[in-house]
């Protein structure tokens, strides 16, 4: 369990929680340009003393304004609190926005920032926006970060080596062109589906390799097909895999994409528990086969692909 402590609104807090030097952003993905903007929040709080913390907003934007969209998260509220704690963040701000979605740039810098948050610093992207109709910009933040007593940093793009920014679109992108590497570039570490294996129909099990099945809910969906996973238990442990994410058109195929992930070398029951599964590697697009028999040949020949890239 993370110790980011996760504070829901910006009233009425306690004094512990207050006066932070805080990053802002949706943070959706925690990838290597939003790990910028955090460390320049983390090198105030070093100077001022102060507790590390990053603001985000719930519900997304996107969704509260366009909620007809397809699911786009790179990452559920327990990951995106894990990888903050591996970035040294204290507290974790978690801003209702359907309160915040008509207030002005000034109101947001004054009523949220400097009176609820007790903001001592604000680092924030060179392409943030805020406020009603997104008219705060890091300029305006700057001019009320004099006015409010409160310190501004602005982290400026972060690119790969072809030019390229680093941008939560970026690895949506890769993931629904099926490049789980591409989309570890950009995060800095591999695209996980976390959620609770649920019951299937257990024909996995039949044909001699067993599936735990999770729903991928909001997730951003990966180009369907099957991947070299590895998956960590509650308890900790880590084991190689391989994983179909399609809506499995051989056996009546279902209405909602899932991932079903066969845990190499592993027998025991994890049904009702939460597991999370990394995308290592793309091995071949979701197929419908003619049967049962040359589904498993080839379910086969994939475990063995994945075994290999695996080192498993």
């Amino acid at each position: 369990m993370s110790r980011v402590r996760v504070i829901h609104g910006w009233t009425q807090l306690a004094e512990r929680d207050r006066g932070a030097a805080v990053a802002m952003g949706n943070f959706d993905g925690v990838h290597r340009g939003h790990q910028k903007v955090i460390g320049l929040a983390a090198e105030a709080a070093r100077e001022l003393g102060a507790p590390l913390g990053v603001i985000t907003l719930d519900p997304h934007p996107r969704v509260f304004h366009r909620p007809d969209q397809p699911a786009f998260r790179l990452m559920k509220p327990d990951q995106q609190a894990r990888a903050l704690e591996a970035l040294g963040v204290d507290i974790l701000y978690v801003l209702p926005y359907a309160e915040l979605a008509d207030i002005t740039d000034r109101e947001f810098a004054t009523r949220v920032l400097h009176e609820g948050l007790g903001a001592r610093h604000v680092a924030l992207g060179f392409d943030n926006s805020f406020g009603k109709d997104r008219t705060g910009t890091p300029d305006t933040m700057r001019q009320y970060g004099e006015e409010l007593g409160f310190g501004v940093s602005v982290a400026q793009e972060v690119v790969d080596r072809d030019g390229e920014k680093f941008s939560s679109t970026s690895i949506r992108e890769a993931l629904r062109d099926g490049h789980p590497e591409e989309a570890a570039r950009i995060l800095g570490r591999p695209f996980a589906i976390e959620g609770v294996v649920v019951r299937g129909r257990q024909l996995g099990r039949k044909l001699g390799y067993p599936t735990a099945n999770v729903a991928l809910a909001d997730y951003v969906v990966p180009k369907y097909g099957v991947y070299a996973t590895r998956t960590r238990l509650p308890d900790g442990r880590k084991l190689p895999g391989v994983a179909n994410i399609g809506v499995n058109p051989t056996i009546d195929g279902t209405i909602d994409p899932r991932l079903e992930v066969w845990l190499f070398d592993f027998d025991e029951d994890i049904y009702d528990q939460i597991i999370e599964t990394d995308l290592i590697a793309f091995l071949r697009p979701e197929a419908k086969f003619a049967g049962l028999d040359e589904m498993t040949v080839q379910v086969l020949k994939d475990a063995t692909e994945a075994r290999r890239i695996l080192g498993a």
